[in-house]
């Protein structure tokens, strides 16, 4: 029996995707829990309609992150460092505190997205901003003494 998986299912395939099973298998275990329904004409169109809106989302998604990288392209942020006598910093600078950095400037970007280990140097540093598994753009932050 062909069914539509509408979950994950281990040993058999993953959601979306038409599986021939046996009969009792589908029956009794794919389609009572839930898991899986018969693919009739219905369910393999709906499928095919769910899985293009899919894709073209992910495109939007993608040309999204491409517009947002364009404008932080050669972007430089300031961020100050408490300091003591001779250069020692007091903490560190991290991701949180860029992403906070740059929503100033209004540019909305999640701190786990922003790939900085913490730094404890006063200078220029290339962080490097992963926008969308596909799109990542570099910037410069700048670290000064406060």
């Amino acid at each position: 029996m062909k069914v539509l998986l509408l979950t994950d299912v281990r040993g058999t395939g993953r959601k979306g995707e038409i599986k021939e099973v046996a009969d009792g298998y589908a029956n009794n275990f794919l389609i009572k829990t839930g898991k899986a329904r018969k693919a009739d004409n219905e369910a393999i169109s709906e499928n095919k309609n769910k899985k293009e809106a899919n894709d073209y989302h992910k495109e939007m998604e993608k040309q999204a992150a491409q517009e947002l990288a364009k404008k932080l392209a050669n972007k430089t942020v300031t961020l100050k460092i408490k300091c003591g006598e001779k250069g020692k910093t007091f903490g560190s600078v991290s991701s949180k505190e860029v992403a906070d950095a740059l929503a100033q400037e209004g540019y909305d970007i999640d701190k786990r997205k922003i790939e900085l280990t913490p730094q404890k140097n006063v200078g220029v540093v290339i962080v490097n901003i992963k926008l969308h598994p596909e799109v990542s753009v570099k910037i410069k932050v700048n670290i000064i003494p406060a």
